[in-house]
């Protein structure tokens, strides 16, 4: 390295430290106030605290069981020490440890095949809780929280591959990885908001969202895409895109090539699409129902007014699909026989089981975050980003550490996680009472719990024919908390897609697949007793589902509907504005 470069380096050196300093002003003062409860966090210490007082006596009370846990640290991390110097190398599937690098000398072996030791033997101990407990559950996953921040791969002098890189940059990959860490303490103004993608690699409606159509209508809640027809005639029922609110509309339509919208017209239909607002405080008392109503309620209508006609398929995916659900509940009701048939991806109804989420969500929670959006009137997009990185720790945090900070590079382009970081907020009417009475009372799989509109619903009286679908490593929706739907609703095609919550989901027809499904057409009692009789197919489910509606459309065609040649005229192109909305 010459002078001039050093003395480069040298003076940014000094020109971010200065940047950091304030930077770790603002995240100490912020996590100041959320360890004291003066601000919101997913996290609640005391909760934390609390599931660790009590899980600590059931654990010691058998000092059999302490001491045989000890034995089982000490004897397989001497183990891992000794098979790493004497050459043996057991297999390690382990994706933080994929770098070659790892098998390159006995000391990075022993560093990494001992934490793994500790990992194996620490999940074994605290097996011991009673299950099915929010205690058991929290100890478990803040531990494991816990040992994963602690692994050797998170470490800049322990992990093999960040050595070299430092080594054959001369420290520009070092100081690359600071400056990263500093902008991103920077962006997210007293939190570390870690860069998942690149946020210049994509624009919406240039590079993703481009499948043309027009916005037809437009309320405080929603605009209504109409799709630009791709062949000369159409299924005659047309088919509503209800997305979940969390996140921006195009997930169902990102690149041509993996566009879930672009695919259903190329396959005859005539789509339409929800694109939800982006919510501020102006929209604070937002609810559930009023989600419905402006949302698919007012859809149907105004697809009916558009097309003329009186009969619709219909798709949600996650929250939208719960309300998809909830909605046939409440047109059930009323007699209201629109909907020919619906589809929900992602989506539970049964909440008995929910995974890791639990650890996030209970009444204590509920009762500070309604104290927090009382000020707000919203809930900021990143506190769900976080809690739902939290479940994949070492996929979705350190593995962007590890490139970010300590590699000193940059998320490449994907789409899917560009997407994901382009997420909106949450209305406070409307999450206080999701949370309450579909999530914490289970209030959807309960006959008459829940009123919509004034109107008491069950789900279980549901006739339209359902097509579900759930992805087999879904950490946002377990795909066995979603089957409990095929006991619930009568007429029920069930579904398992390969991968989890999102590319499970956009899983293309491809020459080259990624991903298969597995089906069968009777619903046994559990999850696994289907999966045990399933069939696997490889390739996307995408066909089986278009074939699936097929299945349920005997109308004849019609000529293909443009947008704007009906009763609504066209108000602007797609995507439309409420998606650009930041």
């Amino acid at each position: 390295m010459d002078i001039a470069t050093l003395q480069d380096q040298s003076q940014e050196w000094i020109a971010l430290m200065h940047r950091a300093r304030t930077a770790m002003e603002r995240s100490s003062r912020a996590a100041a106030s959320k360890a004291t409860g003066e601000d919101f966090s997913v996290v609640d210490l005391t909760s934390v605290t609390e599931a660790y007082l009590k899980a600590l006596p059931v654990l010691m009370q058998d000092p059999l069981a302490v001491s045989e846990y000890m034995q089982s640290v000490w004897t397989d991390w001497a183990k891992a020490w000794q098979d790493a110097w004497t050459g043996q190398k057991p297999a390690v599937a382990d994706k933080r440890f994929r770098d070659r690098l790892w098998d390159a000398d006995p000391t990075t072996r022993g560093l990494r095949d001992s934490h793994l030791a500790l990992e194996k033997a620490t999940e074994a101990f605290l097996a011991r809780l009673p299950e099915n407990t929010k205690d058991s559950l929290r100890v478990k996953f803040y531990t494991r929280q816990f040992l994963s921040a602690l692994a050797p791969s998170n470490n800049l002098m322990l992990n093999p591959a960040a050595r070299k890189r430092a080594l054959d940059t001369e420290g520009a990959s070092v100081l690359e990885g600071f400056r990263n860490l500093v902008t991103d303490l920077e962006r997210g103004d007293g939190r570390l908001d870690i860069s998942t993608n690149d946020p210049t690699a994509f624009e919406v409606g240039v590079d993703l969202a481009t499948t043309p159509g027009k916005v037809i209508y437009q309320n405080e809640l929603m605009q209504l895409i109409q799709y630009d027809p791709q062949t000369p005639m159409q299924k005659k029922r047309p088919l509503l895109f209800v997305p979940p609110w969390i996140n921006k509309y195009y997930i169902f339509d990102l690149r041509p090539d993996n566009s879930l919208v672009k695919y259903m017209l190329s396959q005859g239909h005539s789509v339409f699409l929800i694109s939800w607002v982006n919510p501020t405080k102006e929209h604070a008392n937002m609810s559930f129902e009023d989600y419905m109503t402006l949302g698919p309620l007012t859809a149907l209508d105004k697809i009916q007014e558009a097309t003329g006609e009186k009969r619709m398929d219909i798709l949600g995916f996650c929250i939208g699909g719960i309300l998809v659900t909830a909605t046939l509940a409440y047109l059930t009701v009323k007699k209201d026989k629109r909907i020919a048939t619906a589809t929900t991806l992602a989506t539970m109804v049964d909440f008995t089981d929910v995974g890791e989420l639990g650890v996030f969500i209970d009444r204590d929670r509920l009762k500070a975050l309604r104290a927090h959006m009382k000020e707000t009137g919203y809930l900021e997009n990143y506190h769900l980003q976080d809690m739902f990185s939290m479940i994949r720790e070492n996929d979705l945090v350190w593995s962007f550490h590890v490139m970010n900070y300590l590699m000193g590079r940059k998320p490449p382009a994907f789409d899917l996680l560009f997407w994901n970081a382009d997420s909106t907020r949450l209305p406070a009417a409307m999450l206080l009472w999701y949370l309450e009475k579909v999530y914490i009372e289970n209030g959807l799989r309960k006959p008459g719990h829940l009123s919509m509109n004034g109107v008491p619903i069950d789900i279980s009286q549901i006739t339209v024919p359902m097509f579900v679908l759930a992805t087999k490593e879904d950490h946002i929706a377990p795909w066995t908390s979603i089957y409990p739907t095929t006991q619930l609703v009568g007429d029920v095609t069930f579904v398992l897609g390969g991968s989890g919550h999102i590319a499970g989901v956009i899983n293309p027809p491809s020459d080259r697949p990624k991903y298969g499904y597995w089906t069968r057409a009777d619903h046994p009692d559990t999850p696994q007793e289907w999966l045990d009789g399933a069939e696997q197919h490889a390739g996307s489910w995408w066909p089986e589902w278009a074939k699936w509606i097929d299945s349920h459309s005997p109308e004849e065609p019609v000529p293909a509907r443009k947008p704007g040649t009906g009763k609504l005229k066209p108000i602007e192109d797609a995507p439309g504005s409420y998606v650009r909305a930041k």
